[in-house]
């Protein structure tokens, strides 16, 4: 059996990933994975990416890096999504990986106008998520977790945008049959999101927001996260 691939493109800071662990995990638990089907490639670290045609899907994580830098190892990684495109390998990527996803198909990503968007926030469906093939299954506005300061400015040619936020209008974004991509946080959980803002409440109040009602708005993202178990299964990829 193939394997499913966790394209790894950061880590998560190191006091929340010593008390809530690392991206490969909530991904792996967030997609209803086995641990003997996934195999880790750490792009950051330098890693080698198999061909597309020798696994079965990737989960693509997000990163404290930012895409505009062109990092070798980023721009690697974007050559191979192209690839695996014309292989129509399932892929979703997650806020990197959602970034470098439309960067590598010819979108334009840059910093998000206004600042960071971080917290709990309403994802409201578009027209088209009506006719997706997961999209359609949710409700026309569901709450998610969001941490980022840059963004997709402008999509590849081709791609459809699913739902947006008041900040981010390409918050969920599909480039085929079988390719798909979300700004915001399926594998978070409202503790991880919480850590997050602790962790970022400087940054925040410097950018004008307020952090503890940010914080005192984070609630659990349970549409949110079913969507990620919902691509694995509809693509093959989830345990049972």
């Amino acid at each position: 059996m193939k394997p499913v691939l966790i394209i790894r493109t950061g880590r998560a800071p190191d006091p929340i990933r010593a008390r809530h662990g690392d991206f490969p995990h909530w991904f792996r638990l967030g997609a209803k994975l086995s641990p003997e089907r996934v195999r880790v490639v750490d792009v950051e670290a330098g890693e080698t990416l198999p061909p597309p045609r020798e696994v079965a899907g990737a989960l693509i994580t997000g990163s404290a890096a930012m895409v505009t830098e062109r990092a070798p190892w980023s721009e690697r990684t974007a050559g191979w999504i192209r690839d695996a495109m014309d292989e129509a390998l399932p892929m979703f990527g997650v806020c990197y990986g959602h970034q470098l996803m439309a960067h590598a198909l010819g979108g334009r990503v840059d910093y998000l106008p206004g600042g960071r968007e971080i917290g709990t926030v309403a994802i409201d469906l578009l027209d088209a998520a009506r006719s997706d093939a997961l999209a359609s299954q949710f409700p026309a506005t569901f709450k998610a977790h969001a941490t980022h300061e840059q963004s997709v400015l402008e999509l590849p040619a081709g791609a459809t945008v699913l739902a947006s936020s008041t900040r981010d209008p390409h918050h969920l974004v599909r480039y085929g049959a079988n390719a798909m991509s979300s700004q915001f946080h399926p594998e978070f959980n409202a503790d991880v999101m919480r850590a997050y803002i602790d962790r970022k409440h400087h940054d925040m109040r410097r950018e004008g927001f307020d952090p503890h009602h940010t914080f005192r708005q984070v609630a659990p993202t349970p549409l949110a996260r079913r969507l990620f178990r919902q691509f694995s299964r509809h693509h093959g990829l989830a345990a049972g």
